[in-house]
């Protein structure tokens, strides 16, 4: 029977590759008619192989692949140990929460701390932590790096602040060697939000690896795909079985899916006010969630990684050609790499310089025309947002280069499905609007 089985299977995936061949054929570009995406996913049979073969155990939640995708992602990025969730924001979520477990001891972070960010980003670098009860403090950012100044992130430290969790901006480290110096000095926890930098260095080691926790995402706009998906990094056990607990519910108990009594005494326990011997799979140290992902989307991710290098690679290209489509056009500021970082860019950001006459929003609708893909800087100033109208944030300065991303800056893909020919569209198109506004 298994014979047969593993017969039949063999036939199964045989065909999946053949099919995925015939579904992948690209068709050519014509300019103005096929659309140049600002992100997107990029598939091989492999890809389809490994998804359809985890789907043929039948198993689904988190299995045999997503053992293995963790124990090959921590390889990768350089840390101890990965989880995998069912997003990057899932992961930002979890990554802080973890750091308020009461069994962290004195250094748990506790509702009142405050943790220091910037202003502009991704709001779910931010929601954790009003999420939390904890205090958000922002600060500014340069412009072409978008990362956080210096000088506001070193003044933004009180006697109230107990973290600093921030993104390295669309893949571009941020200065790991002052934040990791104010964490040492001030004995703050790090939240490394790398959801946007896989594959990214900073002094030749990969981010993701510095932080207390870190994150990425898996979303298909991002490195590699799994559909949904993310994952937390962690440096220490303690820290990991609290990741473990917020991602699984809040449970204490740490049994892998499918196992009960790793502990041996399973109903010996006696933990809160509940009675001894109350079943430890259902005792619960935290408030938690379920934020698993499925053991597919881990067949997916663990063939995605394989193919890491070449993504990477096909970034830095892409960056690089589009620099040098732009650099001498007057009236941009262009990004630029922190000091000691080798970015694995998520995207191409662009500054109009508010000195030269160029609407931002006509020159999004004239590439738009064209089905050029862009993107503004997420939320810009994130303070502006609706959504936060009525949040308690610590201003450190003023936020002047972030008002300037919100209104002037925004993005054009890098990743590896766009070719020469889209990017020679793409930025032929930009040039042809700005010098019409010159």
């Amino acid at each position: 029977m298994q014979n047969e089985m593993d017969v039949l299977r063999s036939d199964i995936l045989s065909k999946v590759a053949d099919f995925a061949r015939f579904k992948l054929e690209a068709d050519a570009f014509i300019p103005g008619v096929t659309s140049v995406p600002v992100s997107g996913k990029v598939l091989d049979p492999d890809d389809f192989v490994s998804l359809v073969d985890s789907s043929l155990d039948g198993w689904l939640t988190a299995g045999r692949f997503t053992e293995e995708f963790e124990r090959e992602l921590a390889k990768y990025v350089g840390a101890r140990g990965s989880k995998f969730v069912n997003s990057g924001s899932s992961a930002n979520l979890v990554a802080l929460s973890a750091l308020t477990s009461p069994k962290l001891g004195p250094k748990a972070l506790k509702a009142g701390d405050e943790v220091v960010t910037v202003a502009m980003g991704f709001p779910t670098t931010v929601n954790p932590i009003i999420q939390n009860g904890l205090k958000p403090v922002v600060v500014d950012v340069e412009l072409g790096t978008y990362d956080a100044i210096g000088d506001q992130l070193a003044s933004a430290i009180g006697p109230k602040t107990r973290a600093i969790m921030m993104a390295h901006a669309l893949g571009n480290p941020f200065n790991l060697d002052l934040v990791q110096e104010l964490c040492k000095e001030h004995d703050l926890w790090l939240v490394e939000d790398s959801c946007d930098a896989l594959g990214s260095t900073y002094r030749g080691q990969k981010t993701g690896s510095f932080g207390d926790t870190a994150t990425l995402s898996f979303y298909p706009a991002h490195h590699i795909t799994t559909g949904e998906g993310g994952a937390v990094l962690f440096k220490s056990p303690l820290v990991m079985k609290q990741i473990e607990s917020f991602r699984d519910w809040g449970r204490d108990c740490y049994c892998e899916t499918g196992c009960d009594n790793t502990c041996l005494k399973r109903f010996e326990w006696q933990l809160g006010d509940l009675p001894e011997g109350y079943d430890h799979k259902y005792i619960y140290s935290h408030i938690g969630y379920n934020l698993k992902a499925t053991d597919m989307q881990a067949a997916l991710g663990l063939s995605q990684l394989k193919k890491i290098d070449r993504f990477v690679a096909a970034r830095k290209f892409n960056f690089d050609y589009i620099y040098g489509k732009l650099e001498d056009l007057s009236g941009l500021i262009l990004p630029r790499a922190t000091a000691n970082s080798d970015p694995s860019w998520f995207g191409f950001p662009i500054t109009l310089d508010p000195k030269h006459n160029v609407n931002r929003e006509d020159l999004l609708r004239f590439l738009d025309s064209r089905k050029i893909g862009t993107r503004l800087m997420f939320a810009g100033n994130i303070l502006k947002q609706p959504a936060y109208k009525d949040v308690e944030f610590r201003v450190v300065g003023d936020l002047t280069n972030t008002d300037i991303v919100m209104k002037r800056t925004f993005w054009i893909g890098v990743y590896p499905g766009l070719t020469t020919e889209m990017l020679d569209y793409a930025t032929s198109s930009i040039i042809e609007f700005v010098n019409s506004r010159a």
